[in-house]
């Protein structure tokens, strides 16, 4: 009769990841059963605004992060919006779209090339086919790809500069469109900054047309698009994939959100919605989040973030992280760009997810393709900005009001919930992409999106746990500064 092997490992801290997370993990006979994810700095932003002038949120809130706080400034801008009832005007609404999707982009291309795949570069590879080549070209901070990535991205982030004077923190992005309106030089510029980075991209990452790659449409298409495209990076990355079989490590509910993303004339590019199965509407009033297994007190059932309360404390024996938990009608859901491109119905993302689900290779995949498919619009929405007509609509705020901002990040989908009393910031709620895909368990025990991609991961004993374990992590993107804020 045998018996089970059971140990316990923390892992942590990771390193190339915006912020501080630990992950600890039960193995037993080599596979791991169960998994807590802890976001252990707590930061506090929900009451450093409470009681501020709702309009402080547009300085205080981008600081939560200095790689998406862009995001930030956005989701913000909405909610006040929103509290005022105020729509931004067209060439605002493009503007901003310009500006979040410069941001977003920038961060996919960073997670694929400078957090995960250096991941591959590592020694516990050596004996791979594939290695020397990748140890070559994505070994971190002295990789060849690393010395072609970063002046493309720092070029393609003047963009900001030129729609938002400044990256990050910037304080043009506001209720009512933006406050920098440009000059027709500077649309030229534009565009000659968006072409320079679609070179790049046809280039380096695809070593093909942006629109050959957005039009892929199933595995088998991909399969053969890697075969006759083996000098591009993507398809580096697919046969490593293949080689590792990442497609089967790193499943969680397969339950999709997003609140829909880039919006101009009341219409998204990327639809709002939820998928599990099929395309359901997205009922924001089923948005809550649960402290059960938090380090924080006071709020003693799940509340909607209207109603939410963020309080540290020590009462609670069950915490083991300061993120909360989000549940959608009490449902573990995941966000980020696999989410975004399920809800819209890209065929190619639904072949994927109908074929393995979500998984390592599939989340990256969808990362790459948002690159695809976002850049030929920008070019759209850079065309369309009219540089003598008005950048941004000014209104007041009502002395009481309350307004939520519900957009999508690079990792997901990002909401900011305010309400306002007697001129003031009586609530502010935040729910992060992290905070959805990191949260711990809920009331009834149910494990966040990471935990249970985590959960039923072979790992063995060997040197390479950590690495698949860090793979699975590193799919989420995640940026713990995010996750509480």
């Amino acid at each position: 009769m045998s018996s089970k092997s059971s140990t316990r490992r923390i892992l942590g801290p990771f390193n190339r990841v915006e912020g501080d997370l630990e992950v600890q993990v039960e193995v037993e006979d080599g596979v791991i059963v169960k998994a807590w994810v802890n976001s252990p700095l707590f930061r506090g932003f929900e009451q450093i605004l409470h009681g501020k002038d709702p309009i402080d949120a547009l300085v205080y809130t981008p600081r939560i992060c200095g790689i998406c706080s862009v995001s930030q400034s956005v989701a913000a801008a909405q909610a006040l919006a929103a509290s005022m009832d105020i729509t931004p005007c067209p060439n605002g609404e493009l503007a901003t779209n310009l500006i979040l999707a410069a941001e977003n982009l920038a961060d996919h291309l960073t997670h694929f090339y400078l957090f995960f795949m250096p991941d591959f570069a590592r020694e516990s590879y050596s004996k791979k086919a594939w290695f020397n080549d990748t140890h070559e070209r994505f070994k971190a901070q002295t990789g060849k790809a690393a010395r072609q990535v970063l002046p493309a991205r720092a070029s393609f982030l003047h963009l900001t500069g030129i729609l938002a004077g400044k990256w990050p923190h910037s304080l043009a992005i506001q209720p009512g469109g933006t406050t920098r309106p440009i000059e027709a030089q500077e649309k030229v510029r534009l565009l000659t900054t968006i072409s320079a980075f679609r070179l790049f991209l046809e280039e380096v990452l695809f070593d093909d047309k942006l629109e050959q790659v957005a039009s892929l449409s199933s595995e088998n298409e991909l399969k053969i698009w890697q075969e006759q495209h083996p000098d591009s990076d993507f398809a580096r990355f697919l046969n490593i994939a293949d080689d590792l079989k990442l497609s089967e490590i790193g499943g969680a509910s397969d339950r999709f959100l997003s609140y829909g993303a880039y919006k101009t004339n009341n219409e998204h590019l990327f639809n709002s919605g939820v998928w599990q199965q099929h395309t359901q509407t997205l009922n924001p009033d089923e948005i809550t989040e649960d402290i059960s297994h938090s380090w924080l007190n006071v709020q003693n059932e799940p509340k909607h973030p209207y109603f939410g309360i963020t309080i540290p404390g020590e009462l609670n024996n069950t915490g083991y992280s300061w993120c909360k938990s989000p549940r959608l009608n009490n449902q573990v859901v995941e966000v980020g760009a696999i989410s975004r491109q399920m809800v819209d119905g890209h065929k190619l993302i639904r072949d994927l997810v109908s074929n393995s689900g979500a998984n390592v290779r599939n989340r990256i995949i969808a990362r790459l393709l948002e690159l695809a498919l976002v850049v030929p619009v920008m070019e759209e929405w850079a065309k369309k900005l009219q540089p003598k007509e008005v950048f941004c609509l000014h209104s007041k705020i009502p002395d009481e009001a309350q307004g939520a901002g519900m957009i999508e990040a690079a990792r997901g989908s990002l909401g900011h919930w305010v309400r306002i009393k007697n001129g003031r910031i009586l609530n502010y709620q935040i729910i992060a992409p992290t905070t959805w895909n990191f949260s711990p368990r809920d009331a009834d025990d149910k494990p966040g999106a990471l935990e249970l991609a985590l959960q039923n991961t072979y790992v063995g004993e060997d040197k390479n746990a950590s690495v698949i374990i860090q793979h699975i992590i590193r799919s989420f993107d995640p940026c713990m500064v995010c996750t509480v804020h």
